[in-house]
């Protein structure tokens, strides 16, 4: 079945994104049709499957692919190298029930160059009456096509200090247009008890490029506690592709958990991941508390905590994600004495989280995600895996 035209480019105002919905369901093609129409976006074509959805691309060049994963003759995991290789650059979000499954493909597809995915209600009666799929498509759409008009190739690796003391950080850079504050270098940072992460749209690539760029045998020395924002089940998976490719233990954290050097723990999904205990015995606590900055995991709960039993021995970075979640929780570590580190604007998927740390004058490094890892390493005190 060939792809169909709709909503001619010239009625569409100029700052609509361009949207090519591929689903195998009538039904959540035209719901999702007529939300981003009502948006103000442009959807210049529908596709019932991947082969359908990888043809029109040469007569609409659309500013995103959503892209159902499940659907016939090309599913979703299979059209994905096809779409980028036919138009690179183009941001391409996955949708996909929450299931196991769908959960690994999604996460390989984020591998394999898409840039989000979106939790899609099991039925079509869930799409029609979920305003919080709705809400998170239509976000979506914002951000990223707001991101095709200053993509810029990554930059080149940004030198740090030659010096592999914990008295030198990372050397600096700044990726806005204006000037980012840096919070004054300390003469000296306590050795890190703990490394704290904090991500969410594009994360669990950047994640795992980072863990594994800090290399194992660095990583064995301390816990990593992970918030990124996930539904339940993704996390679980997600906890175990970061196993797999870094070489430790990880997992979701689990209530009453004592932390322990050389594992991975990751919030899970719906549930806060809290830190009670001391430094010497720090404890792991779940909280089905009320959503902070819409998040649930959020990144401000665990770095509140954690600055109140680490102090100064904290090590966190912010990695890519909508929104400003960790810049409370940020600061409390900071002031604590703790180093902070984001990723810089140009390499991140969306430069929310990372920029308004860095905007408010917290970070110690704002670094591009290549140079992230081997920061965080030298930090830590490590050498090479």
């Amino acid at each position: 079945m060939a792809a169909t035209q709709a909503l001619a480019p010239a009625a569409a105002p100029r700052s609509a994104v361009k949207v090519l919905v591929a689903d195998d369901s009538a039904v959540v093609r035209g719901l999702v049709s007529r939300w981003l129409g009502e948006a103000g976006h442009e959807v210049v074509a529908t596709a019932p499957n991947g082969r359908a959805a990888v043809d029109a691309l040469a007569r609409c060049a659309p500013d995103v692919v959503l892209l159902d994963i499940e659907m016939p003759e090309l599913d979703g995991i299979q059209a994905l190298p096809l779409i980028l290789a036919r138009q690179p650059g183009v941001q391409v979000v996955m949708m996909s029930t929450l299931t196991q499954r769908n959960a690994d493909v999604s996460l390989r597809c984020l591998s394999l160059g898409a840039v989000d995915y979106i939790p899609k209600p099991e039925s079509n009666r869930g799409v029609t009456t979920s305003d919080g799929f709705r809400a998170d498509l239509l976000e979506r759409i914002r951000v990223f096509g707001a991101a095709r008009a200053r993509r810029r190739p990554v930059p080149t690796a940004v030198e740090s200090s030659s010096t592999s003391t914990l008295t030198a950080a990372p050397a600096p850079v700044s990726r806005l247009s204006g000037t980012v504050t840096l919070r004054p270098r300390p003469r000296a940072f306590t050795a890190p008890r703990v490394l704290l992460v904090g991500s969410s749209t594009g994360g669990p690539k950047a994640v795992g490029e980072v863990l594994e760029k800090i290399g194992a045998a660095t990583l064995r020395r301390l816990p990593v506690l992970i918030v990124q924002h996930m539904p339940p089940v993704f996390t679980a998976v997600f906890a175990e592709h970061l196993g797999a490719r870094v070489g430790l233990p990880a997992a979701e954290g689990k209530a009453d958990e004592r932390l322990q050097p050389g594992r991975i723990y990751v919030a899970p999904g719906g549930r806060h991941m809290r830190l009670t205990g001391s430094a010497a015995d720090p404890v792991i606590r779940l909280d089905d508390g009320p959503p902070v900055n819409f998040c649930r995991p959020a990144v401000d709960v665990l770095f509140l905590d954690a600055a109140a039993i680490y102090g100064s021995a904290t090590l966190s970075v912010i990695l890519t994600g909508m929104g400003s979640d960790g810049t409370a929780g940020s600061r409390a570590l900071v002031e604590a004495g703790g180093q902070l580190m984001a990723q810089d604007e140009a390499t991140s998927t969306v430069w929310g989280m990372p920029g308004s740390v860095a905007k408010a004058g917290l970070c110690h490094a704002v670094l591009p995600l290549p140079d992230i890892g081997s920061a965080l390493r030298t930090a830590i005190g490590g050498s090479a895996a």
